[in-house]
Parts: C-alpha cells; sequence; structure tokens
C-alpha cells in the first residue's frame, strides 16, 4: 500500500504564525515553494500560507507585509493528513476539500507536503484525472 508518507516532498518547514509575510516569502524563495504551513505557539497545524495569500490578501490590499503575519491570514479549519494513511485517503482529503497542498502530519509533528507535482509523479493517469476534474471544477 502506497501511503502519503511515501509520495509527499520531505523537508517542509513550518512558517510560525507570529512572523511576518515579508519572513514567509523570504522563505518560500529559499525553500522554493509555493505554501507554508502555518504554526501555533505549540508547534500545531493552524493553517497554510501561500504567495497568493501574500500577493492578494496583503500586497494588493494595501497592507504592510513587513507588519501583517503569517497567522493574520490564517483562515478556516486546516487540513492535513496522516503519514500512514493510503493514497486514497490523501485523494479524499485532497478532492473533498478541493485543495492543491496537504500537509503530512507524524506524531503531531510536520514531516513532509504533499503538491500537485507528487500526486503527478505517484498517481495512475485515471487517479490523476479525477483528482484534476473534482478540485479544478466550478462549484
Amino acid at each position: 500500500m502506497t501511503t502519503a508518507g511515501d509520495i509527499m516532498h520531505r523537508g517542509a518547514q513550518w512558517i510560525p504564525a507570529h512572523e511576518t509575510l515579508d519572513r514567509a516569502a523570504q522563505l518560500m524563495r529559499q525553500l522554493d515553494v509555493g505554501a507554508l504551513p502555518i504554526s501555533d505557539q505549540n508547534d500545531r497545524l493552524c493553517g497554510i500560507l501561500t504567495d497568493r495569500d501574500i500577493v492578494v490578501g496583503c500586497v494588493a490590499m494595501g497592507h504592510d507585509p513587513a507588519k501583517v503575519t503569517a497567522g493574520d491570514m490564517a483562515r478556516g479549519t486546516p487540513r492535513w493528513i496522516a503519514s500512514d494513511a493510503d493514497v486514497e485517503a490523501v485523494l479524499h482529503e485532497m478532492q473533498g476539500h478541493q485543495i492543491r497542498r496537504l500537509p503530512v502530519i507524524e506524531n503531531k509533528r510536520l514531516v513532509g507536503m504533499i503538491s500537485e507535482a507528487d500526486l503527478a509523479m505517484h498517481l495512475t493517469d485515471e487517479q490523476l484525472s479525477g483528482w484534476v476534474e473534482s478540485v479544478y471544477a466550478k462549484s
């Protein structure tokens, strides 16, 4: 059985909720990623910040990314998957919530992220087609 841990991108990093968006953008550039999980003061997932969130939710609104924190941008219930969950559970979670990136958690700690690229490398054509159709379908 293929698991989330098998297909995830290892080395994912949190951005603490108190860090500013300019620091988040620097970390995204350094890691060459477009999204960072946001951690609360207890190192628990409290959201996900994307490069688009920074641009559209901060810069385009006229706010200063040096003054807005990652925690200010955390909205809704963050979605995640256990590292031992099978691929079908991963697909169900991502399809059910129409999300493109999914943090992978093990022993209450971030161990990786699953992105579209990870799915493309590990899914069958049929699985990938179903995922793309459900995630990108208009509501």
